[in-house]
Parts: structure tokens; C-alpha cells; sequence
């Protein structure tokens, strides 16, 4: 058993959100360039911190769907970009093909159910609903919506078809070439799905037959990723043979007591361990100084002492860079001496109290920048300056920073607190937008109990890219995610762009980034598209999309692409286009049949957490999603004969139970103690990838069973059996509750809470953030973390506890009469209990 946790590190005020980015009325830069007419102004949503994130990768960790990878086609060999006028597409003109088939004029292109299986099962889309309504008032209807999850840089394997070669774009509004698109073989000319314009190929679709259109991957797959022969960065030699990428500079805080010291030795030993021998690091260590640690000194320890309490000269800076000092040094060199560097830090000695001590963060950052963007790559042929590669600033944090640039004073009762507080901020917040110019991300892994003041630390790793993360000591999960951070493949300058079918209109966008500006990006002539500067580009983000349509849907086929343009963590210009064509529908219940209820509750789960900025939002909110319930009940639903109760619908039977955990849950109810805790995990939600979002809204409770298997269930208290072991994953927490009986049984506990461990291990092995993993007996101290995020099915009636809980009926009657003896009440209501307070009659469960 592990002992009680020290309390979450809390600060004093909730950081602030960041405003709803709005384009001007015309929309005529960014979101809806050249339309004659706007219904409706779309905005871009930020969360209030750094994006966190969780890897898709492993379909264990939630119950995901599988997807299908797109066909895989051979690159064809590069061409130079098309240059012909986009034309009207003629009625004389020959059979259509899509990909070489041929259709008649009259009607809209019909396409293999493969490739449009290909599109819908995206592993980088996943859409509300695997088919659109036709009619404006219900697609509309806020209360359930209709959007889309975008994580445009995730990793799949195998992954999409590379080509390295320009792509082929619309010359009217900048759309890609795409699977969908008609492509006259006689011509070479080809169709843009979303504007309708042809535009020409300069010969290079010209083939004697449809089957010869294969060997291009972009009239194949969904998804393909353009490789650019050319590299529009300034100052940057490209280096094709030996791929160097951009170091790892490592922040220690100095003010450390004893005990946090030496589990931030443990972790930081094992962290350089397992770093790939080529990994080039820098250590600086910060107090009321910044010692840079030189590598040069072989098995002694020497750093250079810089001041911390104002920003360092240039001429300064340029004296430490240009020095003999070796600030930054691949692993395979230096890993005795970083070793070294670990074990003589020492415990913070002066008697003062945490909070009061002096540390100067932004300067250290500041230095570290400084180096990272002095001549910091050695190559064989000498020193290449560099505009800094992909590198990573990862800050390990035990207070705040109250010394020097950004600082605020030890005590908040200052009387000049609040200003010199936004006076940080915004010093932090430049800082972070400092970093991100130079492609460098700045993690801070706080951990301890000291109140770190999030509201100044978050803007720094929100504008850089990176993640702000709270733990109770510098133990296991911090040492995890330290090492996981450093291996997260990232890109830079990232460009977001998001197409869909004249009619379609993104109304709001919540993730990582911030709108783009009018001359950030190329634009066309007729451009509607929807752009979004990343802060970086990661494989664990999304993108929450939500979509309308400006009027009732005529066609048959609405498409939607998404293109994401980045430099790689090789500094390599990367172009990833994706494409979706969605069905639409006249029917609501073939609509309703479609929607994809867990990626609808994220989306509405994102919506929603967006507005929680204080704890009286969070209230707000959770009144909001009462009234949600209600409304889809009304506009979807039936009413129940000779009643006023309205009855949910079946298509969407596990929405509500959604709902309610997030209702109840740390994201907006009052389970966790400080409203700062609260708002990191609003901050990661909002970025997090769907798998990560999906956990964080609704735990995944897994029973132990005898014999070494597990069992899903329910995450009612029900699970709660004495006998028995269960697992719960929250996301960012995974708890192990052992039954008081089990626990008596000192073999059978054992073996019991192994393979509950191995099982959180393995539910979380590729999960950023890694989560807390606690274990503890029943009735114990720590049990109200497991009990509190349980719905307290208990309360209703036997029928509904076997209807919804069917593992109940395998009980014998003297375990369920133990079991019914053991729930202590509470004035929490049931799921069922809730609904019916809403004048609604519970879904059946599904």
C-alpha cells in the first residue's frame, strides 16, 4: 500500500483564460476570405494552459476503435505545381472520373464504399457523426452539434504515403488534390471538391485508363503527407545525411529541501540514463543565480555563475557562448559528467520558509535560450549556426519564481500583488512567444507542496508549446513524465487549415494554437478556409472543430479537409493533408444511428469546460449541461404517453451517463481541493488527444477477477464488492481499491494488486501526462479518491441496479447483502436519480 499523497500543490489565484479569438465581421482575412455573404462570425477558443496531452497509440487504454489504414500507393515521381486558371467545369466536356471512373454529368460522382470507409475511419478524424442532416434547425441545434476531432500530427503506423513534392492546390481556394476529386483523363484536368473549379495538372493526370490514376497516393488515400524539396527557413544549411536534433536543457531548482532533493536526484539520474547516446543535454541549476554547468571540466563539477535578478547583457551572454565552456553535450560524452552534476546538488540550507525563497526562473529560461541559440550544433564540418532545431527547455520547478525577470514578492498579502502578478504574466507570456520563435518548447514539471502561483508559470509553456504539470513529489510520475516529455517527437511553425463544402461553416475551434494572421500563410483567391497557428505539433493534441451549415443541405456528400503545415523535428517543411467525405441524411433516425457518441460527448465535453474559468462557472456549467440533457431530449426525443416525462433517445443512450461524470467529476465538480488544480486539468482536457479527453470526462472502471482475469464494468459503486480489486482509470489518475476481505488474504492481495498494477501500467504506457497510479485498501483515507468519481448507484432500486449493473445478479445473496450494508449515504444523486430530476426518463443501457 502507498501512504497518503502530500496535498496537490495549490496557488493563489486561477489563471486567467485567454480570450475567444474572433475574425473581423467581413471575415475576409482568415476565416471566410472572398464569400459574399457570412451568417455567422467563426471564432477560435483557447484553453487557459499548456497543451497535455496522451498517446492514441495503444487502443488498451480506452475502449477506442480500431481504424483502417488507407491504401498504400507508390510515389510517383515530383512535379512542379500547377499554373493553369481554374475554369468552369463544361457540359460538353468528357466523362467524368473519380480516380479514373467514369461517371455521367448529371449526378454527383459515385465512389467505392472503401474509400469512403477510409475517409469516415480516419485515424485523425473523428467526427460527431458518420453522416450529416440535411436540415439546418436539428445539425444546428447547440445542445448536441455536430464537429469534428482533429489531431492532424499524430503518429500511425504504417503511416500515411509520403511524397516529396509540392502538392497539387486549387487555384481558386486553395484546396488539395484529393481521392475525391474528378479527374478527366482525357485532360489531365481536375475538379476541386470544395469550390467546384477545375484546375489543371499541366498534363500529369493524362492516362490512357482509369486504373492508371493509382500510382498517384493522393487520388488513393485519404491521408498523405507531402515532403518539401525546398526549405523556406532563413539561415537554416539543411544537413540530409546526419540528422541532428535540437537539444534538451534541463532546469533544476536549487531551493529544494532534502527529502524533494533526493527523489529529484533519483529521477534526474534515471532520466539521462535513458536518453539515446546522440541526445545532446545542458543542465542549468537556478536560486538566487543561474549556474550554467560546463561539460568541459571531465569529472570535476564546474558551472558559470550568472546573476539572476535582471535579464542577461548581450555582450554578457555573448561572452558565456563564444567562451571555452561546453554547455551542450551529446550523452555519449558527457554522461559520467551530468552523473556527477546530479549527485553534488545539495538541499537548500537557510532556514527559510519554501515560498520565500529566492528563485530566478525567467532568467534561467532566458540563458537557456541565449545558448540554445548561439552556434550549439557541431557537425563534421565545423560549427553551423542554427536558429535553435527542435529543442526542448524542460524546468523542474519546486516554487515560484520570485527573484529577478517575472518574479512576483514572496507573500501575496503584498499590497502591490496583483499588479506586479499581471505584470508577470505578461513578461512570461513574451518569454514563451521568445521560445516558440526559435522552435524551443518549455515544459514545467512543478512538483511539492510549495504553491507554485500557476496563473504566472502557465503562460510560459502555453506560448511556447509545451505543458505545465502539477505532482505531489518528485517521485515515479515525475520522473516518467520527464522522461516522456523528452522524447515526444515535435514540430514547429505549424499551420493549421480547415476546408469544407460551401454551405459548412466552423463556428468554433478549441485547442493548441491561436488564429492565424492575414499574412502568415499563402491565400487564394477565393479562400474560405479557416487558419490556426500552432503553438507545435504533436501527436497527442486535437483539435476540437465545431461545425454548421448555413442553410438546408441539397447534396449528397459534404467533404471537409484538414492540412497541417509544419517544420519537423528535423527542420524539414512537412505538408499533411487529410480528406473526409461524409453521407448526408434526410432522416433523423438514420442521422441519430450514425452519431458517434463518445467523440459527440468530448466535443460537447470541450465546449463546455472552455467556460469554466472560476468555481462559479463551474457551477454554471453544470446547470448548463442539465439544461443540455433536456434540450436534446426535447428536440430528439419522445414523449412518454399520458406523461410529461420526455424519454431520451436509444441512439444515444450513453450520452447523459457522459455528461454526468463530467458533471460530477474533477473537471467541474468539487472533488479536487483547489480551484488552481482544477484549471491545470481544464488546460490538458481541452488539448488532449480524444483517447486522453475521453478518460478525463469519464473513468474506465475494471474489475479483478479470481484467476488473474478482468472484467469492465460500470464505474458505479457497485464495483465496490469486498472480495474483490478494481481498477480505475481517470486519465490523468489511476487508483487500485482492494476490498477489505481481499486484504485479508496476504497471498491472494498480493498477486491481486501486481496484476492491478501491471494492468495501469500497461492502460497508460505511452500516456502524456503519465497519470498518478495509487493503490489502497477499503475504508482507508485515500479510498475517497476511488469513491468520489463512482456514481452512487446504490440509491435506486434493485431492477435498475441489474439493469444497469448485470454483474450484480452473479452475487450471492449474503455478498450483495454485505455489499448493501457497506455504502455509507450521502446526498449525492444516482444517474437515474438526476435524470429524472430532469423530467426525463433514464436510456436504457446500451
Amino acid at each position: 500500500m502507498e501512504d497518503t499523497p502530500p496535498q496537490p500543490q495549490a496557488a493563489h489565484a486561477s489563471p486567467p483564460f485567454p480570450a475567444i479569438f474572433t475574425p473581423p465581421s467581413a471575415l475576409s482575412s482568415t476565416s471566410l476570405r472572398g464569400s459574399p455573404t457570412v451568417p455567422s462570425p467563426a471564432h477560435f477558443s483557447t484553453p487557459p494552459g499548456p497543451p497535455v496531452f496522451s498517446s492514441p497509440l495503444r487502443p488498451a487504454a480506452v475502449p477506442f476503435r480500431t481504424t483502417p489504414i488507407s491504401p498504400q500507393a507508390v510515389p510517383f515521381a515530383s512535379r512542379t505545381a500547377s499554373s493553369s486558371s481554374s475554369v468552369s467545369l463544361p457540359t460538353s466536356s468528357a466523362p467524368h472520373t473519380m480516380n479514373g471512373a467514369a461517371t455521367p454529368h448529371s449526378h454527383a460522382p459515385s465512389v467505392a464504399p472503401s474509400l469512403e470507409d477510409s475517409s469516415i475511419d480516419s485515424p485523425y478524424v473523428l467526427f460527431s457523426a458518420r453522416k450529416v442532416l440535411k436540415q439546418k434547425k436539428l445539425l444546428n441545434a447547440p445542445s448536441l452539434g455536430f464537429g469534428a476531432l482533429v489531431s492532424p500530427g499524430r503518429e500511425v503506423s504504417p503511416g500515411p504515403e509520403a511524397l516529396e513534392r509540392d502538392p497539387r492546390r486549387c487555384l481558386n481556394c486553395g484546396a488539395y488534390v484529393n481521392l475525391y476529386c474528378d479527374v478527366l483523363i482525357g485532360s489531365g484536368q481536375w475538379q476541386c471538391v470544395i469550390c467546384k473549379k477545375l484546375n489543371s495538372s499541366e498534363g500529369e493526370f493524362v492516362v490512357s485508363s482509369k486504373q492508371d490514376l493509382v500510382q498517384w497516393p493522393e487520388l488513393v488515400s485519404s491521408t498523405v503527407d507531402y515532403v518539401h524539396p525546398g526549405n523556406r527557413r532563413p539561415g537554416l544549411i539543411p544537413v540530409p545525411v546526419l540528422r541532428v536534433s535540437g537539444p534538451i536543457f534541463i532546469l533544476i531548482d536549487e531551493c529544494l529541501d532534502e527529502a524533494h532533493l533526493q527523489h529529484l536526484q533519483g529521477s534526474l539520474h534515471a532520466f539521462v540514463d535513458s536518453l539515446p547516446p546522440t541526445a545532446r543535454i545542458g543542465i542549468i541549476s537556478y536560486g538566487r543565480t543561474v549556474s550554467v554547468y560546463d561539460f568541459s571540466e571531465g569529472a570535476a563539477v564546474s558551472a558559470d555563475v550568472l546573476p539572476g535578478s535582471k535579464s542577461l547583457a548581450q555582450e554578457s551572454l555573448k561572452v558565456l557562448i563564444y567562451g571555452t565552456g561546453v554547455y551542450l553535450s551529446p550523452i555519449h560524452a558527457s554522461l559520467p559528467v551530468a552523473h556527477t552534476i546530479f549527485s553534488s546538488l545539495r538541499p537548500y540550507q537557510f532556514g527559510v520558509a519554501e515560498v520565500s525563497r529566492d528563485r530566478c526562473l525567467g532568467a534561467a529560461v532566458e540563458v537557456a535560450l541565449g545558448i540554445i541559440q548561439g552556434p550549439s550544433a557541431e557537425l563534421s564540418r565545423g560549427i553551423i549556426k542554427r536558429s535553435g532545431g527542435n529543442c526542448r527547455i524542460l524546468v523542474c520547478a519546486g516554487g515560484p519564481n520570485t527573484f529577478g525577470p517575472g518574479s512576483t514578492p514572496h507573500s501575496v498579502q503584498h499590497p502591490n500583488y496583483a499588479y506586479l502578478e499581471k505584470t508577470a504574466m505578461k513578461y512570461m507570456e513574451s518569454l514563451g512567444h521568445e521560445a516558440r520563435r526559435h522552435s524551443t518548447i518549455v515544459d514545467i514539471l512543478c512538483a511539492g507542496t510549495c504553491p507554485v502561483r500557476v496563473p504566472v508559470l502557465q503562460p510560459l509553456a502555453k506560448c511556447s508549446g509545451g505543458v505545465l504539470l502539477l505532482h505531489d513529489d518528485f517521485g515515479e510520475a515525475f520522473g516518467v513524465n520527464l522522461q516522456r516529455a523528452s522524447t515526444k517527437a515535435a514540430g514547429s511553425h505549424g499551420l493549421f487549415e480547415i476546408r469544407c463544402s460551401d454551405g459548412m461553416l466552423v463556428t468554433q475551434v478549441i485547442g493548441p494554437g491561436e488564429e492565424a494572421s492575414p499574412d502568415s500563410h499563402e491565400t487564394f483567391k477565393h479562400d474560405t478556409s479557416f487558419c490556426i497557428q500552432m503553438h507545435s505539433v504533436e501527436g497527442t493534441q486535437s483539435f476540437s472543430v465545431s461545425l454548421e451549415t448555413k442553410a438546408d443541405i441539397r447534396n449528397d456528400f459534404i467533404y471537409f479537409q484538414f492540412a497541417v503545415r509544419y517544420s519537423n523535428m528535423y527542420q524539414t517543411e512537412s505538408t499533411r493533408v487529410i480528406t473526409s467525405r461524409l453521407q448526408t441524411v434526410d432522416g433523423l433516425s438514420a442521422y441519430l444511428s450514425s452519431v458517434q457518441e463518445d467523440v459527440a460527448s468530448v466535443i460537447i465535453g470541450k465546449r463546455t469546460v472552455l467556460r469554466a474559468r472560476t468555481a462559479s462557472d463551474s457551477l454554471d456549467m453544470r446547470l448548463t449541461i442539465d439544461e443540455r440533457i433536456k434540450d436534446i431530449a426535447l428536440k430528439f426525443g419522445t414523449q412518454v404517453p399520458k406523461s410529461k416525462l420526455y424519454r431520451f433517445p436509444k441512439e444515444l443512450s450513453s450520452l447523459p451517463e457522459c455528461l454526468f461524470h463530467l458533471r460530477r467529476g474533477p473537471l467541474l465538480g468539487s472533488i479536487i481541493g483547489h480551484e488552481d488544480e482544477r484549471s491545470v486539468l481544464r488546460s490538458l482536457f481541452l488539448n488532449a488527444s480524444f483517447d486522453l479527453s475521453l478518460r478525463m470526462l469519464a473513468p474506465r472502471c475494471i474489475m479483478h477477477r479470481e484467476g488473474g482475469t478482468f472484467e469492465e464494468l460500470p464505474a458505479y459503486d457497485l464495483t465496490m464488492q469486498s472480495n474483490c480489486a478494481v481498477v480505475l482509470d481517470h486519465g490523468t489518475d489511476i487508483f487500485i481499491w482492494l476490498g477489505a476481505e481481499l486484504a485479508t488474504q496476504e497471498g491472494q492481495t498480493q498477486a491481486a494488486l501486481a496484476a492491478c498494477r501491471t494492468l495501469a501500467e500497461e492502460l497508460s504506457e505511452l500516456r502524456f501526462p503519465a497519470p498518478r497510479i495509487l493503490s489502497f485498501r477499503e475504508g482507508s483515507s485515500q479510498a475517497r479518491y476511488f469513491v468520489s468519481r463512482l456514481i452512487p448507484a446504490h440509491k435506486d432500486p434493485t431492477y435498475e441496479q441489474e439493469s444497469r449493473f448485470p454483474q450484480l445478479r452473479t452475487l450471492a445473496p449474503e455478498l450483495r447483502a454485505r455489499l448493501k450494508s457497506s455504502f455509507i449515504h450521502f446526498d449525492d444523486p444516482s444517474f437515474c436519480e438526476w435524470m429524472r430530476s430532469l423530467k426525463l426518463v433514464p436510456p436504457e443501457p446500451s
